[in-house]
């Protein structure tokens, strides 16, 4: 048959025969095994290959179909797996030159003609030959075919990357497989300067711009994912590898040297040029500067990206300490790439964009940073070798970067940062333009620009620190502050990062640097500003900057102290006089003078008030702090205090304790600086502070005088910033005092007065205290976005500050500031009220908040003496004011009572329940459970009639509504852990509140039959629940009318409106049949609950519970019955109702535990069936509910929340085995959680999550069960266990597959050995065969302890010492026997212990460790366990010692590990004789007998000699 295909090859030759039938034969006589032709698979390759060569060489026309078909035939051949089994027999099939030589052309076609549509098959092939070693000779051979190829697919991909098209993987694939042979062959390649001329003729320009497009381009989604996050990578890594190792060759480093330092030496150029033919760095630069490759404009960006990556490059290959200088001539040459570099000579006439500015200072800051990194740059060196070359280079780098200023560039502060870490002296000629232009004169406010620049003055702050030229940088600092400033509203000197370091940098200064600094500032103030501030906005501007400095200074500098060098005091000292006599004086001389013109002040006057008090409040912090730190210094303020009068004292002004001021002055002053919201008033209140803690500080007791003094002192400090409160626009605040103006000083007052409530409190009145709280309120109320960036996370708001107060734990303890704080939130809901009703007047809440009322008499009574006299005449008044307060609050329970009983609410729209859900939150906040006891009620009746007397809109969320309550119950429940929770039975019974409460919820709960199925619901179910269940505990725990409550309750529920519509035949609501069932249920727990703790003692108060508890289980069943009245005879059971008949169920068998329902004193009993009370109340519905549950609960699945309730039932209803229906026992139960357990819903974490519950039912199943139903159980457990293949292989091996699976670990291994220990446990009388006790160490040699997560290292750990612990503690026979291998089985926790305890650089995460100390410590229980067996060990206590020194030898553990193990081992060696140590010290081997001398030798030290032979003794 094969003779039939033999004339296929003349057929492919043949003129006659189409192209198409070609390709077709072709084709075919490649997949058939049917043709016969010699060496037909390079036969049909050289026959392709020649038709396209031929057509591409023009010597043959066939149409582009045609040729896309030979393509596609050349592709499957390449691709074919017959192709790769043949190469991989050995079979020789070759590729032609030509062919590689088309394939380059096509591809180079594609690139001219920018179509990139019909190359992917080329492509293919290209791929296909590549990665066929035999195939790709055709290039690795011919390097120059290689070269092109790449050079080609290089600009290829460049034109993708820039066309819109989506990127694919197929053209980056054959690239990087492309480059990966090219590295190879260029490492084989043995001529450098041809490896040279290949990389920088074809491949250097595009590999640059490849690499700079895959890092710019923006990818798309379309894009694909393998290009963008691991080709692209990887193509840059390989385009790095081709040109260092084509450009800078080891070899290359001559040439390079040659030519770099060659041009510093122009006599020996001449000479040296005609031996040099290579020029490496010309033509290597020509080609990077070549604007013929791209765009002119990408072009520029490129040069930028590729400078700072060839210059790494060259100092990768040969940056060594002798190549420095040509290091450094190599940046030189680089950097004259860049267009900034012209900039240096002036030769640039162009302007450079601000993203031309930012792409060339990115590639200077790389270069920069390169010289750091590779210290290339030796200051002495430089100095003394080369004539300080590199640094003359530096400096004009650093005077043109000064001289063009980028102060919106973060990398321009970024270079000059690395010219300072350089050498500090290439900045410091231009250290006053510098510190112009980076600092002062800087507008920078983005945060990308703020870090650098801070980080650059940092740097300077460090340098000049170090060098002790600190007062060289600041003399530059204050005279470029003194120049004319370019604009008025300059930044502020020293943010709070500069303060920062500027402090650390004072605390490593001589105190006398500093002082000389504050001099100056001291001397600029006084000679170059003060004389002309006046009428000069642009001085006075001046005069702030230099004061804040002044005042930063001063207040981050160290203080004086008792061992301060008398000098040091007294220079300081002198510095505090000048500054209060010819700084502070002429400034408060001139705003004395204007004081007129507060109506219409300048600029000029309110900068001039912010320097003069801020100075003036500097003085007097700092005189006051310097009088308290060091005796040695004599304060100005004392000397000044110790001559004031009474009647001076009596004055409120500051004067009297400021030097050289007088009354009048002073008033003038302040009258002016109040007029601004600026700094001036601030430091104002910051006085009047200092003034409030002078008096306390030095008064032993005031005096009436002193008591003035501090009230208009903290009214002022108040009432200052009165009027800025109310302002709707407002800014945050960074901290600097200097930096406060109209829209900052809001938060900053705010802070002031919040920080210091603990001083002001006391001395306010009671309006004003009402006032702050009244202010809190209005702010954490405020519903205003205020925008923060990202960069002022740290500044202050006043929504800060409030919300930092609300949270705090000491607003508590300002009583009468939270006693007020509370009466301003009950007013804001009685306001939010009065917009639901309209005007209705005299609501509860309305009450709440009445003013007429001294709600907090007890507390305010103290705040009351503040206000003026008014108190002499009321303090007999307090108790008749109290009585009346508990008075008013009784007829406002009982008006929410009535208002509920007449089903009259008010309705509540959207926008209110939203405003109500706000000041719940801010309620929420307080601690509640320190209110004062009227507070406390207050409170209550607050929440209470927000339930009881308001309802939701018909149109509102119902979700909402829900949050809404279940924010109000919240509440409620927190009001129950109070202190002063008896208050609230002081204004009603328990039982009305109840009423009330459960009466609006049962009217309610009718809107809410659409959101049954939401979590919403189930979460507003269990916090009614939680919230009953506590108040109903209550009242049992404190009696409160117990019966009385409890009764009417009862009735309440039984008599309520669903039952009513019960008897009406009306269906029932299902949420309101859900509501009904939780008072019940809950009441039932409680009483069943406190009946089971009572005592036989207390038999009079069991009785009544128990008369409690009757008609309360009767009347749930009932409830409970109605409700499954509407049910469908197939409808599952209401989920809600299974926990509810669970806990009657509970409650019944409690009853019937104390008897029953048996008569009581006083009743008679049944005529008709004496004998029915002792029957349960309800077994119908128990059965009912059992029968329902057991049908539902193999269908069930993963629904938990079914399956918890169900079997907490199916526990409670077991346990009685009279309840079974009809012939049904355990058993019954028994078989359903069997086919649960096997269903196919029942995952693993389905069981895991049921494990308790599980537990508790199959233990109640057991304990009730006869023997018969016992051994039927046990026989279907066997059942269902599959044992018949664990005997067919090796188990060990089993086991190890078992644990080589994490999932099975947690899920079989650890029960194993749980269950193992167990067993074990039973002892000797259940297992009385030794053999199956050593069975146990097989299976734990079997367990690995290595490559686990640590939770299952613990797990796994734990089970393998219980193990051991069992069979150590309760198999003593096996021990005398089995030591070894117990000892065995030990020595693998010790030696796992060791290793993960060992120091690994990182502890990691610290619950990890804290397994490794748990398993630590049981080690060194077990040991000590094991020392107490001398029997039985004391053989072998050598060989535990060695075993434990030798792994000791092997790892440095953590101290902590290490102290249980050598606690442990020390019970070891307690059982050594002296023979075994001198055996030991013998045997071992160097290393380890150190480790045991060192261990022995604490033993002796730290516990023989503490414990001796004490620790046997009883």
């Amino acid at each position: 048959m094969a003779a039939i295909y033999s004339g296929i090859h003349l057929k492919l030759k043949s003129a006659k025969t189409s192209w198409e039938d070609k390709i077709k034969l072709a084709h075919f006589a490649w997949i058939s095994h049917q043709c016969f032709l010699p060496n037909k698979e390079q036969v049909l390759l050289d026959w392709v290959s020649h038709a396209l060569v031929s057509y591409y060489n023009k010597k043959l026309e066939l149409e582009d179909e045609i040729v896309e078909k030979l393509w596609t035939y050349l592709d499957n051949i390449l691709h074919s797996r017959k192709l790769q089994n043949l190469l991989k027999d050995g079979k020789t099939i070759n590729l032609s030159f030509l062919t590689a030589q088309v394939i380059n052309e096509r591809i180079s076609e594609t690139c001219v003609q920018k179509s990139h549509g019909n190359v992917g098959t080329v492509l293919s092939c290209c791929r296909g030959i590549l990665s066929t070693p035999p195939l790709a000779i055709i290039y690795t051979a011919k390097c120059e075919l290689m070269v092109n190829l790449l050079s080609k697919l290089c600009w290829l991909a460049c034109q993708l990357l820039t066309s819109e098209d989506a990127v694919t993987s197929q053209l980056f694939d054959v690239l990087q497989l492309t480059f990966a042979q090219y590295l190879l062959i260029q490492r084989q390649q043995i001529n450098p300067n041809r490896v040279f001329g290949q990389v920088t003729s074809h491949l250097f320009q595009p590999c640059l711009l490849l690499r700079h497009l895959l890092m710019a381009r923006v990818w798309t989604p379309a894009d694909d994912g393998r290009v963008r996050q691991h080709l692209s990578r990887e193509i840059r890594n390989q385009v790095e590898a081709v040109l260092q190792a084509g450009i800078f060759q080891p070899e290359l480093l001559s040439s390079y040297r040659e030519e770099l330092l060659s041009e510093r030496q122009p006599q020996e150029k001449k000479k040296r040029a005609l031996k040099t033919i290579l020029l490496p760095v010309n033509t290597v630069l020509s080609k990077l500067c070549d604007a013929s490759f791209c765009e002119p404009t990408l072009q520029v960006i490129i040069v930028a990206n590729s400078v700072p990556l060839l210059y790494k490059l060259f100092l990768d290959s040969y940056c060594k300490a002798e190549n420095h200088m040509v290091c450094f001539h190599m940046f030189t040459r680089l950097f004259g790439c860049l267009r900034i570099s012209h900039l240096q000579e002036d030769l640039w006439q162009e302007t450079l964009s601000p993203v031309d500015w930012s792409t060339e200072l990115l590639a200077v800051e790389q270069l920069l940073n390169l010289v750091l990194s590779n210290d290339i740059y030796n200051v002495a060196a430089d100095r003394i070798r080369h004539k300080e070359t590199q640094f003359q280079f530096y400096r004009k780098l650093a005077e043109m970067l000064v001289n063009h200023s980028q102060a919106s560039i973060p990398a321009w502060f970024r270079c000059l940062k690395a010219l300072i870490s350089l050498n500090h002296l290439i900045v410091e000629p231009d250290l006053d333009d510098l510190v112009a232009s980076a600092w002062i004169d800087a507008e920078v406010s983005e945060p990308r620009t703020k870090k650098p620049q801070e980080t650059l003055i940092s740097a300077m702050f460090q340098t000049y620190t170090k060098l002790r030229q600190f007062p060289k940088l600041f003399e530059e600092v204050l005279s470029v502050i003194c120049r004319p400033a370019a604009d008025e509203l300059r930044l502020p000197v020293l943010s709070a990062g500069l303060t920062e370091k500027l402090r650390e940098c004072l605390l490593e200064l001589p105190p006398n640097q500093i002082l000389d600094i504050l001099f100056l500032i001291l001397e600029k103030c006084q000679t170059l500003i003060i004389p002309d501030v006046k009428d000069d906005s642009d001085m006075a501007l001046k005069l702030l900057s230099v004061s804040s400095v002044l005042h930063t200074f001063l207040f981050n500098m160290k203080s004086l102290d008792n061992v301060t060098p008398l000098p040091v005091v007294l220079r300081t000292q002198s510095l505090l006089n000048k500054m209060q006599r010819e700084v502070i004086q002429p400034l408060l001389d001139l705003l004395k003078d204007h004081w007129a013109e507060e109506n219409k002040p300048g600029l000029w006057l309110e900068k001039v008030s912010d320097s003069a008090l801020l100075l003036v409040y500097t003085w007097v912090e700092l005189d006051t702090l310097l009088s308290i730190n060091c005796s040695k210094y004599v304060s100005r303020l004392a000397e000044a205090a110790g001559g004031v009068t009474e009647c001076a004292a009596e004055s409120w002004d500051f004067s009297a304790l400021l030097p050289g001021v007088d009354r009048q002055c002073w008033k003038r002053v302040v009258r002016l600086s109040s007029s601004f919201c600026s700094a001036s008033k601030y430091c104002l209140e910051l006085l009047m502070l200092q003034k409030i803690k002078k008096i306390l500080m030095q008064t032993s007791f005031q005096t009436e005088a002193d008591l003035h003094t501090l009230q208009h002192a903290a009214a002022f400090i108040l009432h200052s910033g009165r009027s800025s409160m109310s302002m709707e626009e407002s800014e945050p605040w960074n901290g600097n005092i200097s930096a406060i103006n109209a829209l900052t000083y809001p938060a900053a007052h705010w802070y002031l007065v919040v920080s210091n409530l603990t001083i002001l409190i006391p001395h306010l009145s009671l309006k004003d205290v009402e006032y702050v709280a009244d202010v809190l309120l209005k702010i954490l109320s405020s519903t205003k976005a205020l925008g923060v960036s990202a960069d002022q996370d740290s500044f202050i708001t006043a929504e800060k500050v409030s919300k930092a107060l609300l949270h705090s734990t000491f607003l508590p303890e300002i009583k009468v500031l939270h006693c007020a704080f509370i009466s301003c939130v009950i007013q804001q809901c009685a306001s939010v009220l009065c917009s639901a009703t309209q005007g209705v007047a005299d609501l509860p809440i309305q009450q709440l908040s009445a003013d007429n009322i001294p709600w907090h008499e007890e507390v305010l009574s103290s705040c009351k003496m503040v206000d003026m006299v008014e108190a002499q005449s009321k303090n007999n008044q307090s108790k008749d004011e109290a009585f009346h307060c508990w008075t008013t609050m009784e007829k406002i329970a009982q008006h929410i009572l009535l208002l509920t009983r007449a089903g009259s609410p008010i309705t509540l729209e959207e926008d209110q329940i939203e405003s109500f859900l706000h000041l719940l939150e801010i309620i929420s906040a307080l601690k509640l459970d320190s209110l004062f006891p009227s507070d406390h009620a207050r409170c209550f009746l607050l929440l209470l009639s927000l339930v009881a007397n308001t309802r939701a809109n018909v149109s509102c969320s119902k979700l909402l509504s829900l949050k809404f309550l279940i924010t109000c119950f919240h509440l409620l429940t927190c009001l129950q852990t109070g202190r002063s929770v008896n208050s609230i039975f002081k204004v009603f019974h328990a039982s009305d509140a109840l009423e009330a409460l459960m009466t609006a919820l049962f009217a309610a709960s009718k809107c809410f039959a659409d959101v049954l199925t939401t979590p919403n619901w189930a979460e507003f179910l269990q916090v009614i629940q939680t919230f009953l269940e506590g108040f109903l505990q209550m009242i049992v725990e404190k009696s409160q009318s117990l019966k009385l409550n409890l009764e009417k309750f009862t009735f309440f529920l039984a008599s309520c409106k669903p039952y009513a519509d019960a008897d009406r035949g009306k269906p029932w609501n299902p949420a309101v049949s859900q509501l009904l069932l939780v008072p019940l249920t809950t009441l039932c727990h409680v009483l069943t609950l406190y009946l089971q703790q009572q005592s036989e003692k207390k038999q009079k108060f069991t009785e009544m519970l128990s008369v409690l508890l009757e008609p309360t289980v009767l009347q749930t069943g009932t409830a409970i019955q109605l409700c499954l009245r509407n049910l469908t005879k197939d409808q599952p059971l209401p989920l809600a109702f299974i926990p509810s008949v669970t806990t009657l169920l509970k409650a019944d068998l409690s009853y019937m535990s104390m008897g029953g329902f048996m008569k009581m004193e006083g009743e008679q009993e049944n005529p008709k069936d004496p004998g029915k009370y002792r029957e349960y109340s309800h077994t119908e519905l128990y059965q009912k509910f059992y029968i329902q549950i057991l049908r539902e609960l193999t269908s069930a699945g993963g629904h938990l929340q079914f399956l918890h309730s169900a079997l907490q039932f199916l526990t409670v209803f077991c346990s009685v085995t009279d309840l079974y229906p009809g012939e049904e026992t355990a058993l019954t139960v028994f078989h359903a959680v069997k086919k649960l357990l096997a269903g196919p819903g029942t995952t693993v974490q389905v069981i895991q999550d049921l494990e308790m519950q599980l537990t508790e039912l199959m233990t109640q199943l057991v304990e009730s069960c006869t023997t018969e139903e016992f051994c039927v159980m046990i026989r279907l457990v066997l059942q269902g266990l599959e044992v018949s293949n664990i005997w067919k292989q090796n188990p060990k091996i089993q086991t190890k597959e078992v644990c080589r699976d994490q999932l099975l670990i947690s899920t079989i291994v650890v029960p194993i050995l749980e269950t193992v220990a167990v067993l074990l446990r039973q002892g000797e009388e259940n297992l009385s065969n030794p053999h199956h006790v050593t069975l146990a160490f097989s299976i734990l040699l079997t367990v690995p302890l290595d490559h686990l997560k640590m939770e299952e290292y613990g797990s796994i750990f734990l089970g393998i010492h219980e193990v051991l612990f069992s069979i150590l503690q309760c198999h003593p026979k096996v021990m005398l026997k089995a030591a070894p291998s117990f000892l065995n089985s030990f020595n693998r926790l010790v030696v796992s212990v060791m290793h993960e305890g060992r120091q690994k650089g990182d502890r990691g995460n610290t619950d990890d460790f804290g397994v490794v100390l748990k398993c630590a410590h049981l080690i060194e229980r077990m040991y000590s366990h094991i020392a107490a067996k001398t029997e039985e060990f004391t053989v072998f206590s050598v060989f535990i010692v060695a075993q434990y020194v030798i792994e000791l030898q092997k790892v440095t553990l953590y101290p902590s590990v290490k102290k249980h193990l050598t606690e442990g081992i020390y019970h070891i060696l307690d059982l050594c004789i002296e023979r075994d140590i001198k055996f030991l010290n013998a045997s071992l081997q160097m290393g380890v007998r150190e480790v045991f001398k060192e261990l022995y030798n604490d033993y002796t030290h730290y516990h023989k000699t503490k414990h001796g032979e004490e620790k046997y003794t009883a």
